[in-house]
Parts: structure tokens; C-alpha cells; sequence
């Protein structure tokens, strides 16, 4: 959620500005805004909507060597100008862009700002007016007053922080919440991502929580809170700019959801030897074969990809795996085994809760993996080990390709650890050929397209509520693929166990409702949820169904190429992706942004 941008030394700094929060649009955001300087000049503009409301507000005055902006998602304060950032001091001498929480906020005003002006109601507003009178009405400098304020703050923040009375130098602090430096040609920048300034740069160098970094167009120096210099490298960001581009396609949801198929054969290519052999880093499937208990922690989506993973890492690694709400973990953490292993999923590699079971444990010594799609980020760069998914860059707010990434890479691992272990069902899994099949399930699923679009059409364009149903690992696909249709066609969607509907659920369904049934290839559950078929459809329901060729009959709608059990769920899950996308189109719905979500969750 938000993003951050920043750029110190370049004469076109409000293009790169502007290019930025445009790259950062697929976080999710309400508004946006962007402060320049200009020598002594400074323009400070604001806007509800999209970055291109912003746009139309900029005159061919808005120019400057310096600045910083921001795409707001709305936490303290509703959608308004007055709560865009950045938010300037009392004297509009010091100017803030920030994501995160603080706190602390409330006591922060009662108990320092008495007397000042606050226009709007955001935490970001009190700190940068704390900041302000650190320095203007106590006399400290500005690195004092800044360094004062984050000994006070309490909660999860990034900063970027000027002072008008220095427009060579961008002020940069973070905790829990993400940051980087981009390092230019006689310029630098601040950013939430480093997709926000891939055209500007590909050198990046990181910031870690607690400390403060002075920015200037040729210098950047880091130091820890207490003033002491650290010394810190850079790395070269793997992304290439066409990839973030939506090319020819209208939206990126359906750009990614093509790219699936790819996404598959890049796994293949990336954990296969030179002899085809499936090849993971021999400290991961160590820490595997250690652990009496795979423990997944994930959010959303990675949680739904943990649950269609679970079954096949416990038959390939011969250990249980248990699946854990990152939020809920937080906080309320169960009794462990003897010797855990944490698995983290998280397409992004930035997500707030997950951070925050990884960073307990961290401290309690158990070793961890993250899954994620982003080389670099918090949680890779903060647990044990990483395995990539190798899916490029994902810039719908609904996630497709990195969804069946996980699921994909999760059976990298446990291949490798059962054949480590002589597991014979691991023998037996000849995952490179299996994946390969996938690859062409799911093309096949895509070059279906017009008729899933008919489908829905006559299924979901004026319907309120919907229920996909499933047993076994269709009842995990059909859980994400009901978050899929809520999240961005906004139908009120469940997914159940098929064979719960009987225990209260069918008491919902009456003439119209529309029920998606998927089946796939256990002819045991097929049975057994094609008599859940009839049960709602005698009450009145809209039946669709999404079935394997193994088991379809010839009057089931949407036929999917059959693939390996343990891979089902990659297979199933495509056809209700594009479900959800052509109910949102055909309701008038911006299928890439959909409302009040953010595609980075970056606070807890």
C-alpha cells in the first residue's frame, strides 16, 4: 500500500516524479501528490483520484532540481486533499511523504503540538509538524530534530523528509516499512520499489530498519539512529522495463494470467540442471529434512497457494505442514514442535504481518524460507533462505501468475527434498515433464477464452452474491478463486467445502444464485460434489462447472486439460481467473485497481 518517491539533482525531477507514482499505481491508492523545489521556489500539489488527476493539475511551472511524492491509501483520515501527502510543518518550512502507521500519534499531539495548526487528520501530518518544531521552535538542526522525532515515534514508517531551506538533500528514515535508494548519474532518488525508477536507474542499495540516510544528488550517506556511519553496498535490480509495460493487452490482470504458461517453463528453466534434474540449494532441502513441522505463513492469496502446496510437501518430505494467518500469528502464536520450519509466502516479499512472525522468529532461532517473487526484498533479505518465483513482475492488484508460481515452486521443493530423502512417490513425480503439461493445460484453458467469457455473461453481470464450491484441493482453489471474483468484481463470493454446504450454507441458496462447482480428477470427490450439484441446483441455483477431462460428462461448461493431482490446482485455478475478469468487465469495473485494496500490504 502507498508509495514513495523521490529524486535530488536532476533538472527534470517532476517528470521523474510523475513517472514514478505512475509505475507505484499498482500498490493501490486514493490519492497522490508531489512537492518540487526550484532553488527558492517550491510548488506543493495535491489530488484526490488518480495520478492522472494529479497530472492535470501540474502547470508548466511545476519545475525543479528536487522533490518527493506519494500515492496515499487511506488509513488515518478519509480520501481528501487536505489528508494527500506530503504534509508540510506549521511553517511549510519542512515537507513529508511517509508509509506506514505511527502509533503514537494521538499522545505525539497532546503531549508536543498544543497550539499548532493541523489541517487534516493523518498521523503524517503530526509527525512532520513535530519535526517542524523540533527544529523552529527548539533551536535543533535539521538532522537533530529528525532524529529526535524517530525516537519518539512509535510504529511502522518510511520517510522521505526536505527542508526548504535545503533543496540539495532528501532525508530518509524507515522501520517495517519498505525503502530504497536509487543511485543515478550525478542524481539520486528515494523510492517504495524499485520498479518505481527502473527507467531512471537499475543500481539500488537498501535500507535496513532503524537507520537514517542522507540523500544528495552525489552522496548518500547511511547511519544508524544514534548518528554512526554504515557503510552500505549496492546491487543491481533484476527487472527489465518491458515487462512492466501492458503491451497490447488492456489490462494487466489479463497480460499476466497469458504469461502463466511462461511463468512455468522459467521454473523449469531455473530449477533444472544441466542434465534436466530438479536442482535446489542444498541448505534449503537441509533445513526441510531438519524440521519435524513445515509451518506456512502467508496472506490472501499466498495463504490459498500454502493450502493447495500442503498436500504434496507432505507426501513428497514425509513431514506434517501446518498453514498460519500471518495477522493472526502476529499476535496469537500456537504451541510449536521440537524443530520448526517457517515457509513464508509473499508475492511482493514486503508483507507487514508476515514481517513481523519473521522477525519473532528470528529472534527465537527458527529457521525460515521465503517464497517470493521479489529478489531483494524484506522478507528475503530477512529469513534464512529464498526460493524466486521467477514470474516477473506482477502489477494487477489481483494476483494470477504469482498464485500458480507458488504452488509451482513449492513443488520444486518438494521434489528435491523427497528425492533426497529416497521418498518413492518423489521418484515417481517427474516434475519437469509434469510442469510441462500444466504449461499446455493452461494454454488450453486460455484459447477458450470467448466461450468463459459467454459463460459468465449470462452467469454473473447483475448478480449480488456467488458460491464456488469443491472438495479437496478444489476446495482451496475454490477459495481463491472466490477472493478473485470479490476482489475486483465486488460480488459478495464464498468458497466452500462442498460437503459443508449442507451444514447451514445451503439455507442461502435460492432461484439465481450463481454456484461455480470445480472437479477435478479423484473420481471419489467428483461423485460426491456432483450430488452437492444437484442439491443447490433443485433449490434454484445458476450452476456452472469447471471440470477436468478425466471426470467432465458432456453437458459441463468449462473442460480443463487434465494434469498430475498434485499440480491440479494451477490447472483449475485458471478458468476462474478469467471468470473474475470478465465479470468485472462486463460490470463497467477498472479490473486493475480495484477499490480500497492495495497490491503491497505494508501495514499491519
Amino acid at each position: 500500500m502507498c508509495g514513495i518517491v523521490g529524486v535530488v539533482g536532476n533538472k527534470n525531477a517532476t517528470d521523474i516524479l510523475m513517472q514514478g507514482l505512475e509505475k507505484l499505481e499498482y500498490r493501490g491508492y486514493d490519492s497522490a501528490g508531489i512537492y518540487v523545489v526550484n532553488g527558492q521556489k517550491t510548488n506543493l500539489v495535491k489530488s484526490v483520484g488518480r495520478i492522472a488527476d494529479l497530472r492535470t493539475k501540474l502547470g508548466i511551472d511545476i519545475a525543479g532540481t528536487a522533490g518527493i511524492g506519494h500515492t496515499r491509501w487511506a488509513t488515518h483520515g478519509k480520501p481528501s486533499e487536505i489528508n494527500a501527502h506530503p504534509h508540510q510543518s506549521e511553517t511549510a518550512r519542512f515537507t513529508l511523504v511517509h508509509n506506514g502507521v505511527i502509533e503514537n500519534f494521538a499522545e505525539i499531539k497532546s503531549d508536543y503540538l498544543a497550539g499548532h495548526n493541523l489541517k487534516g487528520q493523518t498521523d503524517t501530518e503530526i509527525t512532520v509538524h513535530l519535526i517542524g518544531k523540533f527544529a523552529e521552535e527548539d533551536g535543533l538542526s535539521v538532522l537533530e530534530a529528525f532524529r529526535k522525532a524517530l525516537s519518539i515515534i512509535e510504529g511502522s514508517y518510511a520517510f522521505a523528509l526536505m527542508d526548504a531551506k535545503d533543496a540539495d538533500t532528501i532525508y530518509v528514515a524507515k522501520n517495517k516499512s519498505p525503502l530504497l535508494i536509487g543511485l543515478g548519474d550525478g542524481y539520486n532518488m528515494v523510492c517504495s520499489d524499485a520498479m518505481a525508477m527502473i527507467r531512471e536507474t537499475s543500481e539500488y542499495m537498501e535500507i535496513h530498519d532503524k537507520e537514517l540516510v542522507i540523500v544528495k544528488a552525489d552522496s548518500v550517506q547511511v547511519q544508524d539512529y544514534a548518528g554512526n556511519a554504515i557503510e552500505r553496498g549496492s546491487y543491481t535490480a533484476e527487472l527489465d522495463l518491458s515487462d512492466i509495460g501492458k503491451g497490447t493487452y488492456p489490462y494487466y490482470m489479463l497480460k499476466e494470467i497469458d504469461e502463466q504458461p511462461t511463468v512455468m517453463r522459467k521454473l523449469i528453466s531455473a530449477y533444472t540442471d544441466d542434465a534436466g534434474k530438479i536442482t535446489v540449494d542444498a541448505d534449503i532441502i537441509k533445513a526441510v529434512q531438519d524440521a519435524d513441522r513445515i509451518y506456512i505463513i502467508a496472506a490472501g492469496t499466498s495463504y490459498h497457494a500454502g493450502f493447495a502446496s500442503k498436500d504434496f510437501l507432505e507426501q513428497l518430505t514425509d513431514t506434517p505442514v501446518e498453514l498460519g494467518i500471518a495477522s493472526e500469528w502476529g499476535y496469537n502464536q500456537p504451541l510449536l514442535s521440537q524443530k520448526p520450519l517457517f515457509i513464508f509466502i509473499s508475492q511482493s516479499g514486503e508483507t507487514a504481518d508476515s514481517r513481523q512472525v519473521l522477525v519473532r522468529a528470528n529472534k527465537m532461532g527458527i529457521p525460515s524460507l521465503t517464497v517470493t517473487n521479489v529478489p531483494g526484498s524484506t522478507l528475503s533479505r530477512e529469513a534464512n533462505y529464498t526460493m524466486l518465483l521467477h514470474a516477473g513482475p506482477e502489477i494487477a492488484v489481483a494476483s494470477t501468475k504469482a498464485y500458480t508460481a507458488q504452488i509451482a515452486t513449492l513443488a520444486v521443493l518438494a521434489k528435491a527434498v523427497g528425492d533426497a530423502n529416497g521418498n518413492s512417490k518423489a521418484a515417481d513425480f517427474d516434475l519437469v515433464h509434469e510442469l510441462s503439461i500444466v504449461a499446455q493445460s493452461i494454454e488450453a484453458s486460455l484459447s477458450e477464452k470467448d466461450m468463459i467469457e459467454a459463460k459468465v455473461a449470462d452467469l454473473l453481470a447483475t448478480s449480488r452474491n456467488a458460491f464456488y464450491i469443491g472438495r479437496g484441493t478444489d476446495y482451496y482453489v475454490a477459495m481463491e478463486a472466490s477472493l478473485k471474483l470479490k476482489e475486483i468484481s465486488y460480488i459478495q463470493c464464498e468458497g466452500f467445502a462442498a460437503g459443508e454446504l449442507k451444514h447451514g450454507t445451503i439455507s442461502l441458496i435460492e432461484d439465481g444464485v450463481p454456484v461455480i462447482a470445480l472437479i477435478s480428477n479423484n473420481k471419489t470427490l467428483a461423485a460426491h460434489t456432483r450430488g452437492n450439484i444437484q442439491e443447490v441446483a433443485a433449490r434454484g441455483a445458476s450452476v456452472l462447472t469447471v471440470v477436468d477431462e478425466a471426470t467432465a460428462r458432456e453437458e459441463d461448461d468449462i473442460k480443463v486439460r487434465t494434469v498430475h493431482p498434485y499440480l491440479s490446482s494451477i490447472a483449475m485455478v485458471v478458468p476462474t481467473q478469467l471468470v473474475a475478469y470478465y465479470a468485472t468487465l462486463q460490470r463497467g469495473l477498472d479490473v486493475d485497481k480495484p477499490r480500497n485494496l492495495a497490491k503491497s500490504v505494508t501495514v499491519e
